[in-house]
């Protein structure tokens, strides 16, 4: 009789967790052409670097709903769920595997308390047009609410009105989102 694999769960191993993402990773593509120097710099006004417990990496909240709407998970709940054992996430996000990954309730605090709304949408309009210069995102169609738009002639002034459309959306998403669970909670919503 064959010998059956033994149980390796257990195991100590050193673990170069680079190498396990593979290269054409779609999140690697996007780590590839992010600006970090631009959202720290806007960022910096919203946290005080002189007093109190260390916030959680700016750059670290906004991955984290980027990741939400790119594979399309429902909630920040869930995605809290889904970044604890998927290795791409966690690489993305820079942290190791036995790093804690900020709870859920610190990324709604965040967009709903902390950055305004016109911010959030700064930043997601950043970085859909970050994607659509680095060629990640086809500009002939735009899903925004579900429904199809075709582009028109004019595509540089269409593309600017859809990713502002976009960043819109996906705050809004966002806030509701946070108020559905604010609701749960028996607390008021945030406007």
């Amino acid at each position: 009789m064959d010998e059956w694999k033994k149980d390796v769960r257990r195991d100590v191993v050193f673990v170069d967790i680079d190498t396990l993402v593979p290269q054409d990773h779609l999140l690697r593509k996007i780590e590839k052409v992010m600006d970090y120097d631009w959202l720290y710099e806007r960022l910096d006004p919203y946290y005080c670097h002189d007093n109190g417990r260390p916030g959680t990496d700016p750059a670290v909240l906004i991955k984290m709903v980027l990741i939400q709407h790119l594979y399309g998970i429902p909630s920040l709940r869930q995605t809290y769920q889904r970044i604890q054992d998927t290795l791409s996430y966690r690489w993305f996000l820079g942290y190791g595997l036995l790093d804690h990954i900020p709870h859920f309730a610190t990324v709604s605090y965040a967009f709903c308390k902390r950055f305004p709304a016109e911010l959030t949408e700064e930043i997601f309009a950043h970085i859909l047009n970050k994607a659509l210069n680095n060629r990640m995102v086809d500009p002939s169609a735009v899903f925004i609410d579900g429904t199809h738009i075709k582009a028109s002639a004019n595509k540089k002034k269409y593309q600017k009105e859809q990713v502002k459309k976009a960043a819109k959306v996906y705050d809004e998403q966002l806030r509701s989102e946070v108020n559905a669970e604010r609701e749960k909670l028996g607390k008021k919503r945030i406007e």
